[in-house]
């Protein structure tokens, strides 16, 4: 086993998981009596955030109990990036098999084998930096996951310098969507199936652009073969949601954009499917990304409706 007792909170320190070329830590959250194939999320904090900060925020570690599902947090230290930021934007680290991104795949196949998770439902998401790491993970790792859930992100192989991703973040220049589709088919080998994905932006986000946005959807939907129109656009707790379905009516990918809203974390902190906790980057708005995420996936919440 790779997990120890040393705990902070509510998460649990995984030491061992591989060679760990990213230098990062792992922590965890395994609840009471997890049955056996059960789910695994990942949860990517953002820039200056812990693990520990995240969950506490987003409410991650609440549902889990609900539902009986396993969590990883990746996290950043601080002689990686200052801001604590995962760098996602660094070629050694967002290619397969090498840096950061190599070292959440050996936290996830630790964990996999700590705890008999069953491998057709691993999961990821994050938020900002994190999103973009998430971005990275599913674009480099596909074979991995079901499905991903990008929150305040940018799309996959965006930029390669820190200059060019400060200019990606304020929705500046970069590839075009064809180089960015390109890029994305080009990352692994694998050829299917793909994972589903989720994407969360708040419209007045000035730290990262909500013209990302569309990036990421393009990039997603050309991999998926997915018409530019999309199957659905419904109104969920009040705000818009854009829903892409294969010719069977699958959903594959889904975007809810939060009206109002600047850089963060979509919660409904209180009432029904409530969870979470508002906090710097963690908004209140009324309706819970944790909770919508965790239902697209299948995870025991109620799919939306629409």
């Amino acid at each position: 086993m790779g997990e120890s007792s040393d705990t902070t909170d509510r998460l649990s320190k995984l030491n061992e998981f591989g060679t760990n070329p990213g230098a990062l830590q792992a922590l965890t959250y395994i609840p009471e009596d997890l049955p056996a194939d059960a789910p695994l999320v990942i949860v990517l904090h953002g820039c200056k955030q812990s693990a520990e900060d995240y969950d506490h925020g987003s409410g991650w570690s609440e549902l889990a109990d609900r539902h009986g599902f396993a969590l990883l947090f990746p996290e950043q230290r601080r002689f990686n990036n200052l801001f604590l930021a995962f760098n996602w934007f660094e070629p050694r680290d967002s290619c397969r098999g090498y840096g950061e991104s190599l070292s959440i795949r050996q936290m996830v196949e630790q964990v996999v084998c700590d705890h008999d998770i069953d491998r057709q439902r691993i999961f990821i998401t994050g938020l900002s930096a994190g999103g973009a790491m998430t971005s990275v993970m599913l674009a480099t790792y596909p074979e991995v996951f079901a499905g991903g859930a990008i929150i305040a992100g940018l799309p996959y192989g965006c930029a390669s310098t820190v200059r060019a991703a400060f200019r990606r973040m304020c929705g500046r220049g970069g590839p075009t969507g064809q180089q960015l589709a390109a890029r994305l088919r080009s990352a692994s080998t694998h050829d299917g199936p793909w994972p589903t994905i989720s994407i969360w932006h708040g419209s007045r986000d000035h730290t990262v652009d909500p013209s990302n946005v569309e990036d990421i959807i393009r990039q997603w939907r050309t991999l998926l073969k997915l018409r530019r129109k999309p199957s659905v656009t419904h109104l969920v707790d009040g705000y818009p949601r854009r829903v892409w379905s294969d010719a069977k009516g699958h959903e594959l990918l889904e975007e809810y954009s939060i009206t109002g809203m600047g850089h963060g974390t979509p919660l409904k902190t209180g009432g029904r499917n409530g969870c979470g906790s508002s906090g710097d980057y963690m908004l209140d708005v009324n309706i819970s990304s944790t909770h919508h995420i965790a239902a697209f996936w299948g995870l025991g919440a109620t799919k939306t409706v629409h």
